[in-house]
């Protein structure tokens, strides 16, 4: 007897992956892709029960994989005071925004805000402890800069986090100072005081964000994701509430969840000894890799650069951790099983971090590990070919220069950044990018992102070196295969093709034919099916 398809999808544009080219008709069987090809032949798949869909022409893709965002962050995040250029971008208007939250709030309860980014406000610099006190001196306020590298506290904060004049840089942080006064700005190591006298979330207010965050997602097509830091504000808590999340139903997303290792924060040695190490769990919800933080962001000046950056002060960012401490926890995680996918934008992290891949390797071969670099901004081409001998992977964000390209510029000139973010060349090593947006640091819409790779330019026009542009397959294959195989699961989702999980967007304009300056401005997501079930319908009718 002939299996009969849950679902089938018809009568549109059915994109299976890069080698399997574009089908007309889709059958769906028990969450998996059953069949794809003409609408002919998945005809006669279709039975009493089987629930059609008619595309009316739309275009369909394997659901897209956003390879490296922070989805409790998302969720809690999107309850704060948004701070994004594109909400506020006068520094009187952030300032507003902060002061009708505050008026709206218990005395000395947190007002938190995040998105700014100084080289897209009006005045072209960082906001001001001052300016923060004036807007909100009964509340505390911590201002988050887009990248998340760096913070603006007023003077209520700095005083609850016992932050003052005296205070001393910690290693791989700042505490700004300008004329023997604190300016407020906080980078790196140096926010962890403040975060720890900032109430933490519980778990139900953690399992909530990850279900707005999730929702959120569905919304453009994002049917998985990887939480890229997994313990970074509610500690081993956070394992606890996502699997609360996936037992109540309220994961809305297959996530991929990596774990902090750093120093002092790791939750790595509770998850080693119960048993979560790479590949434990399942479709919905699989522990990943384990994550450092080797430095901080190029637009905040804090990404570790082997030459300094613009300017004066002659800084070459913040190395978080020396040679010794990097090297004994990425072979402590290879030898321990784990995957890592490690935090390094600036080419002097990028090698600290490929050395320590290359001796934990060299310790313990292991040809299919995948260890990642996330982010790899600024990668030269002796250590493209060291990824490649040794089978590191980079895993960026091209989103990133379309919103921050012309910071980039900015801060490090013109021969150093244009050709930062080198997509092309990974594709032709055979490195197989993935791609995300780093969520909440940019948002995760997908549609800037597919620009920036088709197009290599800013929101201003920059053209980031044209050199580097992929086709719409290839930013497709990034956005699906490759984010599958960045976990190590491309058998399993990524492609549309029988067998693999029935994970599908669809949107409202075809993209192998969209101008991308149409992809960017003209096109939705219309459908989102997980494991052949619509969890997403714009229009409410399908």
């Amino acid at each position: 007897m002939q299996v009969q398809a849950d679902l089938v999808l018809r009568n549109g544009s059915i994109w299976c992956g890069r080698n399997e080219g574009v089908v007309e008709a889709l059958a769906v069987w028990q969450g998996r892709v059953l069949a794809a090809g003409q609408d002919d032949d998945i005809s006669t798949l279709v039975g009493p029960g089987t629930r059609i869909v008619d595309l009316k022409g739309r275009f369909a893709t394997p659901g897209l994989n956003d390879s490296h965002l922070h989805l409790i962050s998302l969720g809690l995040m999107m309850d704060w005071v948004d701070a994004r250029p594109v909400t506020v971008p006068t520094l009187d208007g952030l300032l507003s925004s902060i002061q009708k939250r505050a008026s709206q709030a218990r005395p000395g309860e947190w007002i938190l805000a995040r998105g700014y980014d100084q080289t897209k406000l009006d005045v072209q610099r960082h906001p001001h402890r001052s300016e923060l006190d004036k807007a909100s001196p009964d509340n505390p306020v911590m201002l988050i800069r887009t990248c998340g590298h760096v913070s603006i506290c007023n003077s209520l904060a700095l005083k609850l986090a016992n932050i003052d004049e005296s205070s001393v840089n910690p290693p791989g942080g700042l505490i700004e100072q300008q004329n023997g006064r604190l300016t407020g700005l906080l980078a790196e190591n140096a926010r962890a005081p403040v975060w720890a006298v900032i109430p933490s979330s519980n778990e139900e207010q953690l399992v909530a964000a990850i279900e707005r965050g999730g929702q959120h997602l569905l919304s453009y097509g994002i049917t998985s994701c990887m939480d890229a830091a997994v313990g970074q504000r509610g500690g081993f808590g956070e394992i606890s509430a996502y699997h609360r999340a996936k037992r109540e139903g309220r994961l809305p997303v297959r996530t991929w969840l990596t774990l902090l290792g750093d120093p002092d924060r790791s939750i790595v040695p509770q998850c080693f000894e119960a048993g979560l190490v790479t590949g434990t769990g399942d479709d919905m919800l699989m522990i990943g890799a384990v994550k450092l933080f080797l430095d901080g962001s190029a637009g905040g000046r804090t990404a570790w650069m082997s030459r300094p950056y613009l300017g004066d002060d002659q800084t070459t960012g913040v190395q978080m951790m020396q040679d010794e401490t990097v090297n004994d926890l990425v072979m402590d995680a290879h030898i321990k099983g784990y995957q890592l996918a490690c935090h390094a934008i600036g080419d002097a992290a990028i090698e600290q971090l490929i050395t320590a891949y290359e001796r934990a390797l060299d310790a313990m071969p292991d040809p299919d590990r995948r260890h990642r670099i996330e982010h790899s901004g600024f990668s030269t081409p002796e250590q493209h070919k060291r990824m490649v001998a040794a089978g590191i992977y980079p895993c960026p964000q091209q989103v990133f220069i379309y919103d921050f390209g012309d910071a980039y510029v900015s801060v490090l000139g013109e021969e150093r950044s244009l050709g930062s973010y080198p997509f092309k060349t990974w594709m032709d090593l055979g490195l197989k990018p993935a791609t995300g947006s780093d969520a909440p640091v940019c948002e995760p819409n997908p549609f800037p992102n597919f620009y920036a790779m088709l197009t290599r330019r800013t929101w201003k026009g920059t053209v980031m070196d044209a050199r580097e542009r992929v086709s719409i397959e290839e930013a497709l294959q990034a956005y699906t295969e490759f984010g599958a195989f960045s976990q190590g699961l491309e058998h399993i989702k990524g492609r549309l093709v029988p067998g693999q999980l029935a994970d599908i967007a669809v949107f409202s304009r075809n993209l192998l034919t969209a101008s991308p300056e149409d992809i960017l401005d003209n096109t939705s997501c219309d459908l989102t099916i997980r494991g052949g079930v619509i969890v997403h319908d714009r229009h409410g009718v399908a």
